[in-house]
């Protein structure tokens, strides 16, 4: 193991009191168990932010399509209007008009 690295490793290992006959084997295993909860801690955030993340997404989304389709509707509302004033004020509309 390289010089650096058994440095960084010995500093993060939680000191035990002189007085402590624990073995370098359990000491290293009760250090390994608190770096993966803390890893397993770091993760549940990381996963519930994302969560967030995308709870927020669908509902940007779900607003977003609701105005797009409240769009669509009213071009297609104004395409009728145009259609309809073009069928009454149209060439076949001053013939029925005449009519009795």
């Amino acid at each position: 193991m390289p010089k650096g690295l058994a440095a960084t490793k010995a500093k993060r290992m939680p000191r035990l009191s002189k007085d402590s006959q624990m073995p370098a084997a359990l000491q290293h295993v009760l250090w390994r168990l608190d770096r993966l909860e803390r890893q397993v801690r770091t993760l549940s955030e990381l996963v519930r932010d994302h969560a967030e993340d995308s709870d927020r997404l669908v509902t940007i989304v779900a607003e977003d399509r609701d105005v797009l389709r409240r769009e669509l509707l009213q071009e297609h509302q104004a395409k009728l209007r145009v259609r309809k004033r073009a069928r009454a004020t149209g060439p076949d509309a001053e013939l029925t008009s005449q009519e009795p």
